[in-house]
């Protein structure tokens, strides 16, 4: 094990060379969104399938604009054309319905003038062509999306548009959650004297399914080495992701590692060069890959951004990237150490400019309600300056 400190660079690259990828799955094109795409995705057909009107007005050829034109039918959306357009004709169109043959314009019923002997005539100028030429969207056999896709709503309108309804996506990584502690109770429960909901359980197991991933909570194990061996083997046995929160720190009761090694863990890191979140520990077993995270909730919640989502979102074979921002700073501010890489949580105000939250250490869970993103501060660096551009990471 690498019992000193490293840097978080060093420990991101640890976390990722360690990624096993999770197998696939199929499963209905409705069902899809917000998972990873294992396969490309080819049209059955042009699209559009044919020439297509793009308004309500009225097909004829473009040579006969300056004439009085004879409606020779009235053509719905869905109904194919019976007569073929001839010299000073036109067919009343609908959007979305077949242009007729040889017809190379649509001019708008709003550029339109019906006259007395129930004749139509242009009234426009140089009207647009309004027509969506057959397969200039999409050829047969062109890729409509392609593997490796995060699967959002306008995906599965490209699926069904093509008839693709049984979809090859990646498994959701099972993400096992412990909470580590004597001082921990359930959220529904009083706590008593010394004791304090367990908050960290939830946050992880919502941030695991907005990570994509299929949480699963193995509760709270008192500070007794034997039952927390029990409940990490049983969570090792049974998922891709250990998350254990509690228990990697220097106190007595902070046994976790020696457990991790106990049950067969290859322990990488133990301490990264970050505030919060220095005790975060990391480590591989031949059945998944287990994280340690410091108990307090901001602490928890950073690293889980920072380490594990990305890690989730690669075992599915998908690069996930935060959306980085680049604004400037609404304030000065000065942190009180800098010999760590700082993350700090931050608010942007209506002028987009950055506002540090009121953060009181890594206990301070009620901070990251109010945070909108997160910024960082390299080691030796302890202070930014009014109107400073600064990158926020959102959160």
């Amino acid at each position: 094990m690498n019992s000193l400190m490293i840097s978080f660079d060093e420990a991101y690259r640890i976390v990722m060379e360690s990624v096993f990828e999770t197998h696939s799955e199929i499963i209905p094109f409705y069902d899809t969104v917000g998972r990873i795409m294992d396969e490309d995705i080819f049209s059955d057909m042009d699209m559009p399938p044919f020439n297509r009107s793009a308004m309500d007005g009225y097909a004829c050829h473009k040579n006969d604009l300056n004439a009085d034109l004879d409606v020779i039918e009235v053509i719905a959306a869905g109904k194919v054309p019976v007569h073929k357009v001839g010299i000073n004709q036109c067919s009343k169109i609908m959007t979305g319905a077949i242009v007729p043959e040889g017809c190379d314009v649509v001019f708008m019923v709003e550029e339109s003038e019906k006259l007395p002997n129930g004749k139509i005539r242009f009234k426009g100028t140089e009207p647009k062509k309004n027509i969506s030429l057959k397969g200039e969207d999409v050829k047969k056999g062109d890729v409509v999306i392609r593997r490796s896709r995060f699967i959002q709503p306008q995906d599965v309108a490209i699926m069904a548009s093509v008839g693709h309804i049984n979809v090859k996506v990646r498994k959701r990584p099972t993400v096992g959650i412990i909470s580590t502690g004597n001082e921990l109770v359930k959220p529904s429960d009083i706590p008593g004297i010394s004791q304090i909901r367990n908050s960290n359980a939830c946050q992880l197991n919502a941030q695991v399914k907005r990570a994509g991933g299929e949480a699963v909570d193995y509760g709270i194990a008192p500070d007794i080495e034997s039952v927390t061996y029990d409940r990490i083997k049983n969570a090792i046995d049974k998922s891709d992701i250990v998350i254990i929160t509690g228990g990697v720190s220097m106190g007595d009761f902070d046994f976790v590692p020696a457990v991790l090694e106990r049950v067969g863990v290859k322990i990488l890191f133990d301490k990264v060069n970050v505030q919060p979140g220095k005790p975060t520990t990391f480590g591989v077993h031949s059945n998944a890959v287990i994280f340690g995270l410091p108990g307090n909730p901001v602490s928890s919640f950073m690293q889980f951004e920072l380490l594990v989502r990305p890690l989730i979102n690669r075992m599915m074979g998908y690069a996930w990237k935060p959306f980085e921002f680049k604004f400037p700073m609404a304030v000065d501010y000065v942190r009180k150490s800098s010999s760590r890489l700082g993350f700090i949580p931050v608010s942007i105000n209506e002028k987009n400019e950055v506002i540090p939250v009121d953060f009181h250490g890594s206990a301070h869970l009620t901070a990251l309600s109010g945070a909108e993103g997160i910024i960082a501060l390299k080691p030796g660096l302890n202070s930014l300056k009014k109107g400073e551009i600064v990158n926020v990471r959102q959160i």
